[in-house]
């Protein structure tokens, strides 16, 4: 790590800007809300009680079916929406000094995907909440397809299956090793606060990492054999995991520990320190 880098972070233990928090603040709660009703649902499916193997997109319904539905989508649209312009303003502005060396490019992509990918989802909220969504917009299928047809379109969408693996298996990275516990004001924590914090992020985390995997696994399937049908969500990641030996128990741990990621995501609404390095 470069001296700017470490110079930048030091200063940002000490100082947070007013933007950054209100932003990363209501990004990080409308990302909650959305994971309590993705882990609550498929938790019920688990444990034989209802539910379904929900996707973010098929959550953010759900939240618009609720009492006071059109209230909760307005928020979430919001909330995705600031956490969208966060990232994408990590990943364009540089405030963090990242910088254009290999790490610096790395993590700056991963902000701008992050970004595009929540700006999305709040679009569809916002679809929803004035009633032009029901639809459910493209499908994952529909656009992998028309990415498919496209010149190199296979490439990109293999490429684009093994960022997403990439991606899962950093989360189980910060899980193992805990990385994520940097971003905290550990000075507004009590001992157990920290502990819990740290264990209710590594499960989160590595649930969040198994559907990643498995995510970016079919992306890479469908570039292979030119087939856009092996594409699948996140709700259809759930779906492989229920259909393995011990699926119920499975789908169990990984749908607790998508919930342990929304209290996760809560727990950094309200300690994150949002000047330091992005976790």
């Amino acid at each position: 790590m470069s001296v700017r880098k470490k110079q930048y972070q030091t200063a940002g233990t000490q100082t947070s800007s007013g933007w950054t928090d209100t932003l990363g603040r209501a990004g990080y709660m409308a990302k909650g809300v959305v994971y309590a009703v993705i882990g609550t649902l498929t938790a019920q499916l688990a444990f034989g009680a209802g539910g379904s193997a929900t996707g973010t997109r098929e959550a953010i319904r759900e939240i618009g079916s609720a009492p006071l539905g059109q209230v909760g989508l307005a928020l979430v649209a919001l909330g995705l929406a600031c956490y969208a312009t966060w990232r994408l303003i990590l990943a364009t502005m540089d405030p963090k000094h990242e910088g254009t060396d290999t790490e610096g490019v790395i993590k700056r992509s991963g902000f701008a995907v992050s970004g595009f990918a929540n700006l999305a989802l709040g679009l569809y909220a916002a679809q929803l909440l004035i009633g032009s969504g029901g639809g459910g917009g493209s499908s994952k299928k529909a656009v992998t397809a028309e990415l498919m047809s496209q010149p190199y379109g296979l490439w990109i969408i293999g490429i684009i299956g093994c960022i997403v693996v990439g991606v899962g298996l950093y989360h189980f990275y910060r899980a193992a090793n805990a990385t994520f516990m940097k971003n905290y004001s550990v000075g507004d924590m009590d001992a157990d606060t920290r502990m819990w914090a740290k264990r209710i992020g590594q499960w989160g985390l590595t649930a969040r990492g198994i559907v990643f995997v498995i995510i970016g696994i079919f992306l890479v399937q469908a570039a292979l054999q030119a087939d856009p049908s092996e594409t699948k969500g996140l709700g259809g990641a759930l779906e492989v995991v229920a259909r393995q030996p011990y699926g119920p128990w499975l789908l169990g741990f990984v749908a607790l520990g998508l919930i342990a990621y929304a209290i996760y995501c809560f727990s950094y609404v309200r300690y994150r320190r949002f000047a330091e390095p992005a976790g």
